[in-house]
């Protein structure tokens, strides 16, 4: 039996798998080093030869569209929001939510942020203004569909519709996230303050 039949070899990644392989691998240093970053360092945090990107990518071009993409991904940030248990203490739903959408927006901006520094985006490639309003919006819509669920259980015991709630908290969160925010509470700080409000019982 020669040592060529014997070797044995794992199974191939098909080009998407290793695109989104490449693509995880990737967004990090992309939100470290901008278009700055270079194949080489991709493929050494990848465990790859540098050709092998660009068997799937036609240039560092298209790779950083794929990484610009995939921040802009929403939908696994409300899979996880949707996937918390609803047995769980309301203020402890809440605080994974806010973890959970705080991560999303954190890597968005430092994508964003780094590619716009570095001068990417400044040619062909950006979206049209319609596209970007299209998907905040379908952002928006599925966030709040998702933390209106987590609201059900204790519906009973809310002053206003959950949908509402899921809005009002969605807000919080998201003025927490804007550049320049005075007094950013912590998650726990603020799923408290917005729970039971901001003037303690003795002030009432």
């Amino acid at each position: 039996m020669t040592s060529e039949s014997t070797r044995r070899r794992a199974p191939g990644m098909s080009p998407e798998q290793r695109r989104e392989m490449i693509v995880a691998a990737a967004l990090p240093l992309v939100a470290e080093y901008g278009a700055k970053v270079t194949t080489s360092q991709v493929a050494r945090v990848a465990g790859i030869g540098e050709a092998t990107i660009f068997r799937v990518f036609a240039d560092k071009e298209e790779l950083l569209d794929a990484v610009l993409a995939q921040a802009l991904r929403h939908d696994h940030v409300i899979r996880e929001i949707a996937s918390i248990p609803l047995d769980e203490p309301l203020a402890d739903r809440l605080a994974e939510a806010a973890e959970a959408l705080s991560a999303h927006l954190t890597r968005l901006m430092s994508v964003m942020g780094a590619l716009h520094t570095s001068g990417y985006g400044t040619d062909r490639r950006q979206r049209p203004s319609s596209e970007q309003g299209k998907g905040r919006e379908q952002l928006v819509a599925g966030l709040r569909e998702a933390v209106s669920e987590l609201f059900e259980p204790d519906e009973d015991g809310l002053r206003v519709p959950r949908e509402q709630a899921a809005s009002m908290f969605l807000g919080l969160l998201f003025s927490r996230a804007r550049p320049g925010a005075v007094g950013a509470l912590t998650t726990a700080e603020l799923v408290d303050t917005f729970l039971y409000g901001a003037v303690s019982p003795g002030e009432q």
